[in-house]
C-alpha cells in the first residue's frame, strides 16, 4: 500500500452554527439516500440536429423618456435620431439636436425554431450610451437581423424596466431597485421571415446529447432500437446519435420525433464535485469515491484505510472509514465502497463546519485521494 497522505489546514474554529450544522447533516442524508440515477426523457437529454434558437439583434432608439436619456456626448444617438427624422421628411442638423429624452439601445431577441410570420417574440434592449433610466421610453420600429443580415422580426412598443427609482426631498438621497439601463418588450417583435426547417421525407435524423457522454449515448442507441425493434440507431461519436426513419414513419417524421423524444434513457453522469466558497455550499454526485488516504485538519483525524493484505484475492477489497474527533473516540465504521456522502455525515458527527469542508476536499483532491472533478465556483 503506498504511503498515507497527510494534509493538514488550520486549526478548526469554533462549533459551527445550528444552521451550518443542519446544512452538512441535509446535505449527508440526501447523499446516503440517494438511489441509482432515475431514467430521463430524450427531449430532456439531447436535441434534433437543427432545430435550435436563431439569435436577432438590431439597434433601436428610445424615445419618450423623462430626462434620463444619453447625454450631448453619444453622437451615435443625435445622428440616428437625425436620420429617423429625415426618412419621416423633416431634415435637421444633427449637431442642433440637444435632447435628453432619448436614448440609443440594442435590441435583442431569440427566434424559437418553426416560428411563423405573424407570430410575436419577446425583446431585450440594453442601452449603449450613457441613459441612466429607460423608464416609460417607447422603442421606435426597429429591424431585427440574423447573422445572414437579414430582417426577421420588426420591433417596437412600450418598454418595462421592471425596477424604480425614487427621490427623497428632504434627504437628496436616491434609491434604486433593478436594473434601469436594461429593459424588455413581452411580446414585442412580430416576425417577418421564417427560417426554414423541415424534416419531410427525411431518411436519418441525428440526436445531439446536451452534455457529451459515450455511455449515454450508447444507452440511448439501445433504447431507441428496443423501442422500433430493429437496428435503426447508431453512436457517431459521444455527441451524436443517427437514427434511420423506420418505413412504417416515412411522411410521418412529426410522429417519429414524437415517440423518440418521449423515450427515457438512464443517463449517466460524470463524478463531480461543485463547491462555492462565498456560501460555503457543497454539491456531489453519487459516484464520488475516496481511495485510502490519512487526513488530518485541526484536531480531527479521518483514516481510509484498505483491507488487510490476508484478504483472498478472489474478494472484493473492504474499506472502512474512520473520524476522530478531540476525545479519540472512532466514530463511523463503513465497508467497502466508501462515498464522499458517507465521509460527509462522518465529518458531520465531529461538528466540522461547511466551509471547513471545502478546505478538506481540495486537500483530498491534490493528494489523489478524491476520485471526481472538484469544480469552484
Amino acid at each position: 500500500m503506498n504511503q498515507p497522505t497527510t494534509a493538514s489546514a488550520k486549526t478548526l474554529a469554533a462549533p459551527p452554527t445550528r444552521q451550518a450544522a443542519t446544512l452538512v447533516a441535509l446535505l449527508a442524508a440526501l447523499l446516503l439516500a440517494a438511489t441509482p440515477a432515475m431514467a430521463a426523457r430524450i427531449k430532456d437529454l439531447a436535441a434534433v440536429k437543427g432545430v435550435r434558437d436563431n439569435q436577432l439583434v438590431g439597434y433601436g432608439i428610445v424615445v419618450g423618456l423623462n430626462g434620463t436619456g444619453d447625454g450631448k456626448n453619444a453622437a451615435f444617438t443625435t445622428n440616428g435620431l437625425a436620420n429617423l427624422m429625415r426618412n419621416m421628411g423633416v431634415k435637421i442638423d444633427p449637431q442642433e439636436i440637444k435632447v435628453k429624452n432619448v436614448a440609443s439601445v440594442i435590441v435583442t431577441a431569440k427566434l424559437p425554431p418553426f416560428t411563423k410570420v405573424g407570430q410575436v417574440i419577446d425583446v431585450t434592449l440594453s442601452s449603449v450610451g450613457d441613459a441612466s433610466s429607460l423608464q416609460g421610453g417607447t422603442l421606435l420600429a426597429t429591424p431585427l437581423k440574423g447573422l445572414d443580415n437579414q430582417v426577421y422580426a420588426i420591433a417596437q412598443g412600450a418598454i418595462s424596466i421592471g425596477g424604480f427609482e425614487t427621490q427623497d426631498p428632504a434627504q437628496a438621497i436616491g434609491r434604486q431597485k433593478n436594473h434601469l439601463t436594461v429593459a424588455r418588450i413581452p411580446a414585442g417583435a412580430t416576425v417577418e421571415q421564417e427560417v426554414p426547417v423541415s424534416f419531410a421525407r427525411k431518411k436519418n435524423i441525428a440526436i445531439t446529447l446536451g452534455t457529451s457522454d459515450f455511455t449515454t449515448a450508447d444507452r440511448m442507441v439501445g433504447a431507441i432500437n428496443k423501442a422500433l425493434g430493429g437496428d435503426y440507431a447508431a453512436a457517431k461519436d459521444g455527441a451524436t446519435v443517427d437514427v434511420t426513419v423506420p418505413e412504417k414513419f416515412r411522411n410521418k417524421e412529426v410522429a417519429f420525433l414524437a415517440t423518440l423524444e418521449n423515450l427515457e434513457v438512464h443517463p449517466d453522469r460524470t463524478a463531480k464535485v461543485v463547491l462555492d466558497e462565498r456560501t460555503g455550499t457543497v454539491v456531489m454526485g453519487e459516484n464520488v469515491r475516496l481511495t485510502a488516504l490519512a487526513l488530518s485538519h485541526g484536531n480531527l483525524s479521518l483514516q481510509i484505510t484498505p483491507a488487510p493484505p490476508t484478504t483472498p484475492p478472489s474478494s472484493e477489497k473492504k474499506e472502512k472509514v474512520m473520524a476522530t474527533g478531540n476525545n479519540g473516540q472512532k466514530l463511523v465504521n463503513f465497508a467497502e465502497g466508501t462515498s464522499l456522502g458517507e465521509v460527509v455525515r462522518a465529518l458531520n458527527a465531529v461538528g466540522v463546519a461547511p466551509r471547513d469542508l471545502i478546505a478538506i476536499f481540495q486537500t483530498m483532491k491534490a493528494s489523489g485521494a478524491l476520485q471526481a472533478d472538484l469544480e469552484i465556483i
